[in-house]
């Protein structure tokens, strides 16, 4: 019975025998490149209010029926045992993970039981509005907030709501409150690279970081091609036209994929993330599990370990989600490699919303 859980069958034979119990030997939780994982994304819904063209395509999407779904008490066992196993930073995801009933609840939850843990959201905001203070009560610092264009009409042809003043606004009480607030725009040659001096200015003005993701062909998305990917290097040079951009160390910009520069006379900072054009896998320290509880050690792998059925398994529970965890981390590949051999415009089979961002 038990074969059948992982996606790979004859990755469960042996775990018994091959995990080692408790703490891992090496007090630590690294994998065979020798790299410590401390990181984890996890998605808490693939369902979303926004229709990104870059996420969404014309054939009717299929979502997750509510049995498929972890449960908020399976999200937290998890965040339980991986908080043991040595993760201590945790960003929720989805899909728009405030597009959840009760998604503060959980939150707050998970900060009671583990009040040093570095809890993050990434979110596309139009839902954040009025909830800010309670997540900074709660002990959230950080928000990762999705913002492609500052113009009501350009986020209303990329996401297909007339949403704009719901995040402007969001971002405003992040701002005032003090949280540290994080901006990802994909980065769409052609769509949004005429605002590269409204981002700059934006950045110049407040204290946040701009960041720009390079275009992923994600899910067999038919809307990626070589004449919308606009690259981290192109982005930077053409920003150095606008201001006096200088490069943080690793240390300053502390772990993550990344590079930033600071802004002569600004607030705030700019970035680049590159997985396309300048792979970051060395340096990679996160694991992924999707709202449905599958185990995703690479963005760029299809490799899944699913670990819902352990959870709901009284027989197996969490003793055996951490031997998966910890077999699975140990054959963690480096992604790159894949990218090299992915057919051809296509990362992955599976949705952003589907994996989790």
């Amino acid at each position: 019975m038990t074969k059948s859980l992982l996606a790979d069958p004859a990755d469960l034979a042996g775990i018994a025998s091959a995990a080692p119990q408790g703490k891992e030997a090496h007090g630590h939780f690294a994998d065979s490149h020798g790299r410590t994982v401390d990181y984890l994304r996890l998605s808490v819904t693939d369902r979303c209010n926004l229709r990104c063209m870059y996420c969404w395509s014309s054939e009717q999407m299929q979502f997750l029926q509510h049995n498929d779904i972890l449960t908020y008490e399976e999200i937290l066992r998890l965040v339980d045992l991986v908080a043991e196993m040595g993760i201590s930073k945790i960003r929720l995801t989805g899909g728009e993970p405030f597009a959840r009933k009760n998604i503060l609840h959980l939150i707050q939850q998970m900060l009671q039981r583990h009040p040093h843990l570095d809890l993050r959201i990434t979110t596309n905001a139009t839902l954040l509005s009025g909830k800010v203070q309670a997540l900074k009560d709660a002990g959230v610092r950080c928000l990762n907030i999705s913002l492609d264009t500052f113009n009501r009409q350009k986020f209303q042809n990329i996401t297909g709501r007339d949403m704009l003043r719901n995040v402007t606004r969001a971002i405003d009480e992040a701002l005032a409150l003090g949280m540290k607030v994080k901006l990802n725009a994909v980065a769409l040659k052609g769509i949004n690279d005429d605002e590269l001096p409204v981002f700059i200015n934006f950045a110049r003005r407040n204290p946040v970081d701009f960041r720009f993701i390079e275009f992923m062909p994600m899910g067999q998305c038919n809307r990626w091609t070589q004449d919308n990917f606009w690259s981290a290097a192109d982005i930077l040079a053409t920003a150095q036209e606008h201001v006096n951009l200088t490069p943080l160390g690793h240390g300053e910009r502390k772990a993550g994929p990344a590079r930033l520069y600071g802004i002569e006379g600004g607030k705030g900072r700019i970035g680049v993330i590159s997985p396309m054009s300048n792979h970051f896998c060395n340096d990679c320290n996160r694991l992924r599990i999707t709202s449905d509880g599958r185990l995703r050690t690479c963005l760029f792998s299809d490799k899944e370990y699913s670990l819902r059925p352990l959870l709901r398994n009284p027989k197996l529970g969490e003793r055996f989600v951490r031997r998966v965890l910890e077999r699975a981390n140990r054959n963690k590949p480096l992604g790159y490699k894949i990218l090299q051999k992915m057919r051809e415009h296509t990362v992955a089979d599976k949705r952003m919303n589907a994996i989790g961002g």
